[in-house]
């Protein structure tokens, strides 16, 4: 009454020649991802190199990337700045996108982008449409809700994402990387299509949850008078 892959996989010794002794904190992180990305999926990963000692862990979440953007703050010991983690999807023919935003009390930017399943370390045209659609709409947003003074420049796309942890996933066919190591997206129309959804659904979302919108704001406020009062001080 079951369904599913099974893959069996070993290490080459005369490929690896320096170790073929699989890491179990690789194998951790790696499944762990996938279940996150898959919502509902459970993953068993079990140990048993150590008769005396076998490990087993079990993985699944029904929350899927909002589960990840939570566990990503917690492991990291950051506080969110607002209580909902933010969640936008959309389906269209054969390809999907959906986003996981969280905002927490740290100054650093964390994005993680995956292209079926697949982490593009160094983002993609997927990637560039999330960035561009936020920056955009922030700073329509604070224009339009008079959140920011006369006297204030627009925010740049790292004024926005100081203190960001997002998840991007995208799935589609013939899904075109960069480089062997597939860590870069370079489908086209991924760009417009993340950026649509982020627009769409993020402008919406502002408008429903004022409170979250004027958080980010300000947060995005005092990121950019510090950068431009280094950049005075530099000068």
């Amino acid at each position: 009454d079951e369904t599913g892959t099974l893959i069996r996989f070993k290490a080459d010794s005369e490929i690896f020649t320096e170790t073929t002794v699989y890491e179990f904190e690789v194998l951790q992180r790696r499944l762990r991802e996938q279940a996150f990305l898959n919502a509902g999926l459970k993953i068993t990963l079990t140990d048993k190199r150590d008769e005396e000692n076998i490990v087993e862990e079990v993985y699944c979440y029904e929350g899927g990337i909002r589960s990840f953007v939570d566990f990503i703050n917690k492991s990291r010991g950051l506080t969110p700045v607002h209580d909902e983690i933010l969640h936008f999807s959309t389906v269209q023919d054969d390809k999907s996108a959906e986003v996981a935003i969280s905002y927490n009390d740290g100054y650093n930017e964390i994005i993680l982008s995956f292209a079926n399943n697949v982490r593009t370390i160094d983002g993609g045209t997927h990637e560039d449409g999330f960035k561009a659609a936020l920056t955009r709409v922030m700073n329509k947003y604070a224009t339009d809700k008079k959140l920011i003074k006369d006297s204030d420049s627009a925010f740049k796309g790292e004024d926005i994402r100081e203190g960001i942890c997002a998840v991007i996933s995208v799935k589609l066919k013939e899904a075109q990387f960069e480089g062997q190591t597939k860590a870069k997206l370079g489908n086209s129309d991924m760009r417009s299509f993340v950026y649509k959804l982020m627009s769409v659904k993020l402008s919406e979302y502002l408008e429903e949850h004022p409170a979250v919108g004027k958080l980010i704001v300000e947060k995005a406020l005092a990121a950019s008078r510090a950068r431009e009062a280094a950049r005075k001080a530099r000068e």
